[in-house]
């Protein structure tokens, strides 16, 4: 918002000071070239500086202010624009609910560190009677369930492996460049800790959660496509066995 009261201020000190300069200069050479200032001269001398400074400057000052103005509704409108484009890339690729990589996402990572010469090991997730847990206590409980298994496999993973939601119930990790017995030990610590997760239902039952999981060992240059097919394959076959299992 301008401040027409600055913006005056400052035109009438730079017309007091065009004044002064003037004064100055008039006092020094009209003696020297034999005139006096005095009468309608002093009268001139004086006017003439006020009556063009003045407007000249506050319009120069109102048009510097509007200018600033718009630099800075420029630079606001930037910075909105930046957060704008980081909440589309980060929704580009996470999922909504869990936090963890969406399954396109999470798919071009693994595709493309199959054809990156690494190795690792995939874990293939699924909640077990995740549609009792839909059908007896809602899909609010559900998605709480969900939130809470995204935020746990976050934790664990951070820097150590990609996650992300494959669809519905279901989530892949890929441990990049870990041995057999790491990525092993890794499975079985997450089960147990799904395992723990607990959930407070509206009716204030206290809902448990296990997880059936799927582990393929990836050897380098890898079949990601195979990969997948295998540790959901062993997945099922955990599902089979009673479920809250790892078949590796």
């Amino acid at each position: 918002m301008i401040n027409y009261w600055r913006v005056l201020l400052k035109a009438v000190l730079t017309g007091a000071l065009a004044l002064t300069f003037t004064l100055i200069i008039t006092s020094i050479f009209v003696p020297m070239m034999g005139g006096q200032l005095a009468g309608a001269g002093l009268v001139m001398t004086i006017a003439c500086p006020l009556a063009t400074a003045i407007p000249m400057s506050a319009l120069h000052y109102l048009n510097s202010e509007r200018l600033k103005i718009a630099k800075d509704d420029a630079l606001k409108a930037q910075n909105a624009l930046e957060q704008a484009n980081i909440l589309l890339r980060k929704l580009a690729r996470e999922d909504s609910l869990t936090g963890v990589l969406n399954r396109a996402t999470f798919l071009d990572e693994f595709f493309a560190i199959s054809k990156t010469g690494h190795s690792g090991g995939l874990l293939f997730i699924d909640l077990d009677y995740f549609k009792t847990i839909n059908d007896t206590y809602g899909h609010a409980t559900g998605d709480a369930a969900l939130r809470r298994l995204g935020q746990l496999l976050k934790r664990l993973t951070e820097k150590k492996a990609i996650t992300g939601r494959l669809g519905g119930e279901e989530f892949g990790v890929f441990i990049k460049n870990a041995d057999p017995d790491y990525i092993y030990r890794y499975a079985e610590e997450l089960r147990e800790k799904i395992s723990a997760l607990r959930i407070i239902a509206p009716n204030n039952d206290n809902v448990r959660m296990t997880a059936s999981i799927g582990v393929t060992i990836c050897e380098t240059a890898f079949n990601p496509e195979r990969a997948l097919l295998e540790a959901d394959e062993k997945m099922y076959i955990a599902k089979r066995q009673g479920r809250n299992l790892i078949i590796a």
